[in-house]
């Protein structure tokens, strides 16, 4: 009987190395396949490194159906929940199925231009500004209710899960990854007798779209950040934006983990 095949992804860091190195022997030694790399195959995919690196991991390998768990060896490690010291329990609970999967939902956007249509994925957030850090102006739209004209420097919107990340950083709340629902945040917004913005987060039913509908004048001179990536589009004129009903999965070993994380991290 063959055994199940365990993907290990690692940053090039000299910790998260050292960390794979140790992982590769504790899988082998449970009865594990481990691959240095992604084999569609396996039946877990398990990231070292930070945050950063459990998110290049799902996009490059274009989200995946197997469960995901992430080894911290980085600086925040909000979707890495194990610790290097605690690899051989982390195996052991694994091999014993001392876990539980829960499903992270991805933000769908559709971009709109004027000859072509996007489809882009994203697990934190998605943020429209204009190119060169310039003041952008938009319209902003809720299941096709005009909500405002925003002014400043963008728009962002993230999924509870990426609430924790750039989100919070611009001012944004902190929303429990299992509510289904999206936040919309602004950027710097402008906020005088000449521009009237919200200044405030927005958190919007996870079935409602957000559109963002750009002027004209930033058809050519955009900017879209898809979980830190950046695009450009020529004759840009929509982005919707909405909770897909497509997901990946992480495994968690612990009902606290959030909130030990949260506390961790930011206390």
């Amino acid at each position: 009987m063959s055994r199940p095949i365990i993907n290990i992804l690692s940053n090039a860091n000299f910790e998260s190395k050292k960390t794979a190195s140790t992982l590769h022997k504790e899988l082998s030694n449970n009865g594990f396949e481990p691959f240095n790399g992604f084999n569609k195959n396996a039946k877990l995919t398990i990231c070292i490194g930070g945050d950063g690196s459990f998110i290049k991991a799902v996009h490059k390998n274009d989200f995946p159906e197997m469960p995901f768990v992430g080894i911290n060896t980085g600086h925040l490690g909000f979707y890495q929940e194990i610790k290097p010291d605690e690899i051989e329990k982390f195996v052991l609970d694994y091999k014993n199925e001392n876990y539980k999967i829960n499903d992270i939902k991805l933000i769908r956007s559709d971009i709109y231009t004027k000859n072509k249509t996007y489809k882009m994925y994203s697990i934190n957030e998605v943020v429209l500004k204009a190119a060169h850090s310039k003041t952008i102006h938009m319209n902003v739209f809720i299941d096709r209710n005009h909500v405002e004209k925003f002014s400043g420097d963008g728009i962002l919107v993230c999924t509870p899960s990426g609430s924790t990340a750039y989100n919070m950083s611009s001012g944004g709340a902190i929303i429990y990854p299992s509510i289904h629902v999206l936040q919309m945040t602004p950027i710097s917004p402008v906020s005088s007798s000449a521009y009237r913005s919200l200044t405030k987060s927005v958190v919007v039913p996870g079935s409602h779209t957000i559109s963002l509908v750009i002027e004209k004048r930033y058809k050519d001179s955009n900017l879209l950040l898809v979980d830190g990536s950046e695009y450009f589009f020529n004759n840009l004129h929509r982005v919707n934006v909405r909770l897909s009903n497509k997901v990946i999965k992480k495994l968690s070993f612990s009902n606290n983990s959030y909130w030990d994380n949260l506390k961790d991290k930011f206390l």
